[in-house]
């Protein structure tokens, strides 16, 4: 609902109360300020009580003011420059003390993964993981840290994992074109959201291959390709977004394949473990 929410404002100006076209004025013009106001503070500098804030976000179809909030927030984080999103942030941190602020608003986003994601879809992608012939991994721009993280871990358990770089478009699908039915792409993507990444999971879709997305909101222009849908919050940190809630579902993605494939994993290390020794790889001098 977020990506029409502004158009839906300008439009509905004609049927809205006095005090209705007063927030919806003070939205179109302030939305990045607007998106992180409670419903009391918005009344008050608009000039209307709490409740007809409340009443409005409600007749637009959101089931109150937090949904119509939460929506503005993800328009905020799609649209706002870098430039502006270091400067919402630093309203909103204020004064406070900035490695408490970061780490409590991580802790809650965690938080809030656990008590929104879907088990049944975790699992899925947990099973489709451990049973694919070849596991492509697509990250872009921040979401390449995450991807490349998932890279290292997952070839820990598996050969067959391709680490699709995207330098390019053109480099990119040429990574990819030989993925179809029985491979999985696991794609991962947060605002601002990148266009090569929903052209990847577009094509991969399209060739018959399980896709899990790792986004952030049913919203994502990827999930509706997803076979698996994975959802983490990661509000704004400043200009670039907090990947703590992500990363979480990443090591339990992790864990879960590696659970399912205990006995082969266990040799596999065993042998990694002889050719560190060999060559030195670790130190082991107890530093």
């Amino acid at each position: 609902m977020n990506s029409d929410l502004l158009g839906r404002l300008e439009e509905g100006m004609p049927v809205f109360s006095k005090g209705q076209r007063s927030i919806a004025v003070y939205v179109l013009s302030h939305y990045d300020k607007a998106a992180y106001l409670t419903a009391s503070r918005l009344g008050a500098i608009v000039g209307v009580s709490e409740s007809t804030v409340v009443r409005f976000a409600v007749e637009l179809g959101f089931s109150g003011y937090p949904d119509f909030q939460a929506a503005l927030q993800k328009l905020v984080r799609n649209r706002l420059t870098s430039v502006q999103r270091m400067e919402v942030t630093n309203n909103l941190i204020g004064e406070d003390e900035v490695l408490d602020k970061v780490l409590l608003s991580d802790m809650e986003k965690i938080r809030k993964t656990l008590e929104e994601i879907d088990h049944v879809s975790f699992e899925s992608a947990v099973s489709a993981i451990a049973e694919a012939k070849n596991i492509y991994i697509i990250g872009v721009r921040s979401s390449s840290f995450l991807a490349g993280f998932l890279n290292y871990s997952l070839r820990m358990i598996f050969d067959q994992v391709r680490f699709v770089q995207t330098t390019s478009g053109s480099e990119m699908f040429e990574q990819i074109m030989s993925i179809g039915e029985g491979d999985v792409m696991i794609a991962i993507s947060f605002p601002r959201y990148s266009t090569r990444i929903i052209n990847a999971v577009e094509y991969a879709r399209g060739k018959g291959a399980d896709v899990v997305a790792l986004t952030d909101s049913e919203l994502s222009p990827i999930a509706s390709y997803a076979n698996q849908l994975l959802i983490a919050h990661s509000d704004m940190a400043s200009f670039v977004d907090s990947l703590s809630a992500p990363l979480s579902i990443i090591n339990a993605l992790v864990v879960a394949v590696a659970r399912k494939k205990q006995d082969e994993i266990s040799e596999r290390l065993r042998i990694l473990e002889e050719v560190w020794d060999r060559y030195d790889v670790y130190d082991k001098k107890g530093h």
